[in-house]
């Protein structure tokens, strides 16, 4: 099932449908219940069917959203390049090979920018990518019960200065995407999955990229019950599971790009560049 947060309400997409649920359900219930999969279906029985599908918003509520790094190969050649002068070097091969992985704050809710919506880049940043990912919906257990499409935007240029900066890199207002929807299932994505990227400017592709789960470093189960070590999340959270698509050194964003990340059994988010 397909889960769209909306200005109204909670949309589920199922069997070819598009169901409103009632206005008193919500992604914070739905992300604290202990079977979430079961509290759809129980919610299904009182909704009504839509004539056309929804205009999603991102979907979380009071959720944090957090983030995996250098959990792909690419993800750590890259790092190492761009931190080499800052003396990091070999801390981030390290962290690839380390049992403990890299988890760091990403977002709340009211900077995370919906589907759609502009993204931006830092005014004191030279060099911003976007940072494509899988990311896991994780209830107040722990539990993965879905996956979203995550854009983890990044200024390359200030955690290679120093990795202590990186909350400055990678934390300011929209300095993350996510959706369209939930996907909520208990059956996790196969390796082949892909996640493709595009970014476009003034009509052209100005870089595409693709990779697939099947190179992700870190089984996902692992990275949440990291997360949830001496942690807790009363309204679950969401986690980003790190990217393999980094464009070329020489490549910046620009305002007015538009970022468009693919994994398809979830659909597109595409966020234009503020």
């Amino acid at each position: 099932m397909k889960v769209y947060a909306t200005t109204t309400g909670l949309v589920v997409e199922t069997g070819g449908q598009f169901l409103a649920l009632a206005p008193a359900l919500d992604l914070d219930g739905l992300f604290s219940a202990d079977d979430p999969g079961a509290w759809l279906r129980t919610a299904l029985s009182a909704a009504r069917t839509l004539a056309t599908g929804p205009v999603p918003e991102a979907p979380l509520r009071s959720q944090e959203v957090w983030a995996a790094g250098v959990t792909y190969l690419r993800s750590c050649t890259a790092r190492m390049a761009e931190s080499q002068n800052a003396g990091g070097g070999t801390f981030y091969d390290k962290v690839y090979h380390a049992a403990r992985p890299e988890l760091f704050f990403k977002s709340t809710a009211h900077r995370v920018a919906a589907p759609g919506a502009p993204v931006r880049l830092r005014r004191d940043s030279r060099w911003n990518v976007p940072e494509p990912e899988l990311t896991l919906a994780l209830n107040a257990r722990g539990r993965i019960f879905g996956y979203t499409v995550g854009n983890d935007m990044s200024s390359r240029d200030i955690e290679g200065e120093n990795p202590l900066y990186l909350p400055q890199a990678k934390v300011y207002d929209r300095s993350a995407a996510l959706g369209p929807c939930l996907l909520v299932t208990d059956t996790p994505p196969p390796p082949g999955t892909e996640i493709l990227l595009e970014i476009h400017r003034a009509g052209r592709t100005a870089f595409a990229g693709q990779t697939t789960l099947g190179q992700i470093k870190r089984p996902f189960a692992e990275l949440a019950e990291y997360l949830f070590r001496d942690n807790t999340f009363p309204r679950g959270c969401l986690l980003m599971t790190g990217t393999g698509i980094v464009p070329p050194d020489s490549f910046t964003l620009q305002s007015g790009d538009e970022i468009r990340i693919t994994i398809p059994p979830i659909g597109t988010l595409c966020n234009p560049v503020a």
